[in-house]
């Protein structure tokens, strides 16, 4: 069973990669991904150093903050390996996924820069290393807030991953991962309400761009 499955996802790979449209979008999308990675730092620190406001959060304010960061990131990284799963046996998922946080990230960037907040009253430092290395800086980033990246991000894997059960598996994960940001205050309510209509967007958007290749022709 292992060897067949291992056969069919090599054959769908191979074939992808036979459509000059999807060679050329995988290679745009990776090498766009390593250049924003390498902004991350200077982006982050930057806007970490800058003054914002306070929004007022009755929601927040009847929630006592508590750390809840294993919580958080067992569901984000668990996902994240599903989807990766998913992900290498599915080519289009893959594509699609890369181009949609592609898009994901530059809103952020530009509604981050656009809204200057400073964060919430009782915030606790989400501890994760994996994430804080993006941040270039071992410091936790309190003010990249509207909109949260984590909820957007998992609400895009499941736009994006395929079966009826997956998906409600990382639906599922999506609620949890946005109520555990609010219980430890890392997010305001708006930044979590706004990221799946984000998150939606930019898997729109991300459709659009990867549709292409499926009408290129292949070389002989």
């Amino acid at each position: 069973m292992p060897q067949t499955i291992f056969t069919e996802v090599k054959e769908e790979w191979h074939e992808a990669w036979q459509n000059t449209g999807f060679r050329r979008r995988t290679a745009g999308g990776l090498a766009l991904f390593i250049m924003i990675s390498l902004f991350f730092p200077f982006f982050f620190q930057t806007i970490e150093a800058r003054n914002g406001f306070p929004l007022n959060d009755p929601l927040l304010r009847l929630l006592p903050p508590h750390d809840v960061s294993t919580a958080t990131f067992n569901i984000i990284w668990a996902v994240s390996l599903l989807s990766l799963v998913r992900a290498i046996q599915t080519p289009s998922m893959f594509l699609t996924f890369v181009w949609g946080w592609l898009v994901l990230t530059a809103f952020r960037l530009l509604t981050i820069t656009l809204v200057p907040l400073d964060p919430p009253a009782g915030l606790i430092a989400l501890q994760d290393p994996i994430s804080n290395f993006f941040y270039g800086h071992h410091k936790f980033i309190t003010k990249d807030l509207f909109f949260s990246g984590h909820t957007s991000t998992v609400f895009l894997l499941y736009l994006c991953i395929p079966g009826r059960k997956d998906k409600i598996v990382v639906l599922l994960a999506t609620f949890c991962v946005a109520v555990l940001l609010l219980v430890q205050h890392v997010h305001y309510t708006l930044d979590i309400l706004a990221a799946p209509f984000f998150g939606w967007a930019a898997y729109r958007l991300a459709r659009r761009i990867v549709a292409q290749p499926q009408n290129d022709a292949a070389p002989n």
